[in-house]
């Protein structure tokens, strides 16, 4: 009679880079595609059986759910409330990633003293910094509030001391990273480390009703460092970054249980301390003394919010048989493309010629609508010949050469009328199935023609120094 086979545990291999685990060992993490970083960790049991047990809380009809203690309120700092979608969330758990040294620390710094303020008691726990070091910058930023009590600690046990000591309204923790478990195997900042230390924190969030701000690391590639579990675990993950050379920061939503995750937030970082930005536009549009070729301005979107943007290009003979095609603030493959329908399409003869196309203030534009603003500009420095002044264009490219409508064109023209441009370069608008290319209507006093792609473009602006210029349009005013 053969044995009775019982069933065995089986190994379980994690990577201590990501936390992406798997059945067998590899070489590389499938994951994260990090070498070496998979090892066995504690075995899984198979077939493991779970009875019911005891509930935390009856299940109630969804109608008799309360939801006044999940009203969000204002931090005091209005860019963040932006991007929130109101406010800071009772018992909600976010997480703030960005590089070192953007300013992750002195804008959590400014919500907890604004928060402070309000009368609501706040504490923040640093785990990188001493109390000393984030007083310094405390005193430099004015944020000196008695309802602001502050701990340096690295022990997760003591955090939850601090906790129930001074049983705060809103919890800041910098950084998740740098806080351990003393009962748990690896260093600081490890996979295990950081699910529990995460759990731990999101766990008194909700049991407690206190918003909790976490902040976490970035890898040398943008994404957020430690196991995907921890964007999973949170309800709002936030991504803090901006140009080191440069004072302007951008918040972004990546992921929001209680508001939109297509709101940016605008912040200047200075010396005394971080300021919202509520009208961003005139750090990205320089103001030029007299006409310059190779400048054109795109109108894009940051979420809701219309943003100009100045794009410049310089076009030269290029010395070697390979020509440079360098971009910065721009996507370089959008660029290679829009150079391609030029050359099919507009006329231009780009092949043995260095091509560099930049934007003003470091902004990053990656919206399809600002591809007629980078032809623009390119045509125009190819051709040493500059677009008409106070003259917007917006409109995706196609391969064909033709432009494309693109979302929220009304609050784009808006906001550039606002400003003060007269012209606008748009796509027709094809929807009624009666497109009339070359009108020209009127928007708050701002002239906007359609234009049905980019030959119609080069011919209009009189790139090429053959056509009429573009006030010439308003004699043809068909709308008014």
């Amino acid at each position: 009679m053969a044995a009775k086979t019982t069933k065995a545990q089986r190994p379980a291999y994690t990577c201590a880079e990501c936390g992406w685990t798997t059945a067998k060992w590899v070489g590389r993490c499938g994951e994260c595609q990090a070498w070496g970083s998979v090892a066995e960790s504690a075995a899984a049991p198979s077939g493991a059986r779970t009875t019911a047990g005891p509930v935390t809380a009856p299940a109630v009809p969804i109608g008799q759910v309360p939801v006044e203690q999940t009203t969000a309120r204002e931090s005091g700092v209005p860019e963040l409330d932006r991007v929130l979608g109101g406010g800071l969330v009772p018992g909600a758990a976010i997480l703030l990633a960005g590089e070192p040294g953007v300013g992750k620390s002195t804008l959590l710094l400014e919500v907890a003293a604004q928060t402070a303020r309000s009368g609501r008691r706040t504490l923040y726990v640093s785990g990188e910094e001493s109390a000393a070091q984030v007083r310094m910058r405390a005193d430099r930023t004015g944020a000196i509030v008695d309802e602001l009590y502050l701990a340096a600690e690295t022990d997760l046990a003591a955090l939850l001391g601090h906790i129930e000591a001074v049983k705060p309204e809103l919890l800041v923790v910098d950084s998740v990273q740098t806080v351990n478990v003393a009962d748990l195997d690896g260093v600081p900042g490890g996979v295990t480390q950081v699910k529990e230390v995460t759990a731990a924190l999101v766990r008194v969030a909700k049991t407690r009703n206190i918003t909790t701000v976490v902040v976490g690391h970035v890898t040398k590639d943008g994404t957020i460092a430690g196991p995907r579990v921890l964007e999973h675990v949170v309800d709002v993950v936030l991504h803090f970054e901006g140009d080191r050379n440069s004072r302007f920061r951008m918040l972004r939503a990546m992921k929001n249980r209680f508001g939109p995750v297509d709101e940016v937030g605008c912040f200047d970082l200075g010396s005394d301390g971080i300021t919202a930005v509520s009208d961003p536009t005139g750090l990205f549009v320089e103001n030029h003394a007299q006409q310059v070729p190779g400048t054109c301005v795109a109108v894009t979107m940051e979420g809701r919010r219309p943003l100009l943007a100045e794009v410049q290009s310089l076009v030269t003979v290029a010395p070697g048989d390979k020509p440079r095609r360098t971009t910065s603030g721009l996507d370089s493959s959008r660029v290679a493309m829009v150079l391609a329908v030029l050359a099919q399409h507009g006329g231009l003869r780009l092949h043995n010629h260095d091509v560099f196309c930049s934007t003003i203030g470091g902004a990053k534009l990656t919206d399809p609508s600002t591809d007629l603003a980078i032809a623009i500009s390119i045509a125009s420095a190819h051709y040493s010949r500059p677009a008409p002044t106070a003259t917007i264009a917006i409109g995706e490219l196609g391969l064909a050469g033709e432009l494309r409508k693109v979302r929220d064109l009304p609050q784009r023209l808006a906001e550039a009328a606002r400003l003060g441009f007269k012209y606008a370069l748009v796509p027709v608008d094809r929807s009624n199935g009666n497109p009339s290319p070359g009108r020209v209507r009127m928007v708050d006093g701002m002239k906007v023609m359609d234009v049905p792609d980019i030959a119609a473009v080069m011919r209009l602006l009189d790139l090429q120094g053959r056509a009429v210029h573009v006030a010439a349009a308003s004699t043809n005013d068909e709308a008014g």
